[in-house]
């Protein structure tokens, strides 16, 4: 409403429905707008049930890792595991509080830029990184060891958030943006699965979850389906080819296999994942003879059996020093055999809540790309926890898959943190639909632009 005055003409702006002061329509008023704007948003907060569930799965962390890592104190200190895990922690903590205080409009504007950068590291560590159990899938950063197969799964979903959020139709998405959503996929999958299909198979779950929740038909994705089954049989192909001329490569008996130490002609697409596949369907019984094949699975069982319902007690795990890599890749099995099939129950609705709360933060955003971005962190991060604890408890074939912010694992703690980050910058700016017009939505617009802007399907139901 304007007014008239010997001065000029005053603005009267409203803040959430609310009128305020008249101010000038001078650069001193414009500052002064700009001013409350950014008061507006400073009062803002972040979800408190993910920060609570985030937290917990912290302190989860730290008491296991402690107990999970026996075989790598002895002969040294005996809080040198702890301390380096904590501090992992530490870093991923003031990561995700940055990442938290930021715009989820700043994060996906960068998503190609990214996605480009995690799939050329992710290249780099296939052909030219080092190993890392039997995996050619990392690279050092000095001290550090990287591995982009962890960075990937996060790069992808904001990539596709932004290409979905900006492909919506009603009740539908843009057939661009199904074919470049697919197309990303594949690139980045063709890579994972040079190393491990477990991380492909979950890549592309994800993406499928993000294709149904951003409102494609069915029909459309069983036809990507179609389209990841195509890709993933030709790839099949073509490493049997590879590794058939690969065999000019053996000298004797023995294969030239990169490594940290040495170089040589790394075999791509090896037997690994097939002896796996049918070492699961054989399974273990009783009578088997220990071996380095089946030395994790039957030590993983006894672990569990060990724990009963309630558990021997943290701090009481005795597999750990028999177990290998019972601090990473096998640490929910060090989880249930100190707190039991209580707290392995317990630790799974944990993360179940995680997602339960995404969901009903998504349920209630106004606009879609929002509403992608949280469903699609809290669908990654609870289904790799579930993938990995059905590894543990032998339903699915071994693989390596961390427990997300509990094993042992400097780069896929720095990501799970920076994904749970994302989710409270969504929860903090995102604006909800009975909030109604106001400062913060027109904050929010500023932010994403005319291009993602799209309106949540779910909030206008």
């Amino acid at each position: 409403m304007a007014q008239n005055n010997q001065d000029g003409i005053y603005i009267r702006e409203t803040i959430g429905g609310i009128p305020s002061e008249p101010e000038k329509k001078t650069a001193k008023g414009k500052k002064t707008v700009r001013r409350r704007s950014e008061a507006v948003v400073s009062t803002l907060k972040s979800d408190p049930y993910i920060w609570g569930i985030y937290l917990m799965l912290v302190l989860i962390s730290i008491i296991e890792l402690y107990s999970a890592s026996a075989t790598e104190v002895i002969g040294t200190n005996v809080y040198a595991p702890l301390i380096r895990h904590g501090m992992f922690l530490g870093i991923g903590f003031v990561l995700l509080y940055l990442v938290q205080r930021i715009h989820y409009g700043y994060i996906t504007r960068l998503a190609g830029v990214i996605g480009i950068l995690s799939w050329l590291a992710l290249a780099y560590s296939t052909f030219m990184g080092v190993e890392i159990n039997g995996a050619q899938r990392a690279f050092m950063l000095g001290p550090f060891t990287v591995q982009p197969p962890e960075i990937v799964k996060l790069t992808v979903i904001i990539w596709l958030a932004a290409i979905l959020a900006k492909s919506q139709i009603p009740h539908d998405v843009k057939t661009s943006g199904i074919v470049y959503s697919a197309i990303i996929v594949a690139a980045f999958g063709g890579l994972l699965a040079l190393n491990g299909l477990t991380n492909t198979l979950l890549v592309m779950v994800v993406s499928v979850s993000m294709f149904l929740i951003c409102g494609i038909p069915l029909k459309k994705i069983f036809i990507v389906g179609g389209v990841y089954a195509v890709l993933f049989g030709v790839f099949y192909v073509s490493t049997k080819v590879i590794n058939r001329s690969s065999e000019f490569d053996k000298v004797g008996e023995t294969e030239q296999v990169v490594t940290e130490a040495t170089g040589g002609a790394h075999s791509i697409g090896s037997d690994t994942h097939k002896n796996r596949v049918l070492r699961f369907i054989r399974g273990v019984h009783p009578d088997d003879e220990l071996n380095d094949e089946n030395r994790q699975v039957i030590m993983a069982k006894l672990a569990q059996a060990r724990g009963g319902v309630v558990g021997k007690g943290f701090g009481n795990s005795r597999e750990s020093v028999r177990l290998p890599l019972a601090f990473s890749d096998y640490i929910y099995s060090i989880v249930i055999e100190e707190s039991g099939l209580i707290g392995g129950i317990f630790l799974m609705i944990l993360y179940l809540l995680l997602l339960a709360r995404a969901g009903y933060v998504a349920y209630h955003l106004n606009r879609a790309l929002p509403a992608f971005l949280i469903l699609g962190c809290a669908i990654l991060i609870v289904f790799q926890a579930l993938v990995h604890m059905a590894i543990v408890t032998g339903l699915f074939p071994v693989s390596g898959q961390p427990l997300p912010l509990i094993s042992k694992g400097g780069t896929s703690v720095l990501v799970m943190s920076v994904a749970i980050g994302i989710m409270l910058s969504v929860s903090r700016y995102a604006t909800r639909q009975k909030e109604g017009k106001s400062e913060r939505e027109n904050d929010e617009a500023r932010h994403l632009g005319d291009d993602m802007n799209a309106i949540n399907a779910s909030a206008q139901n």
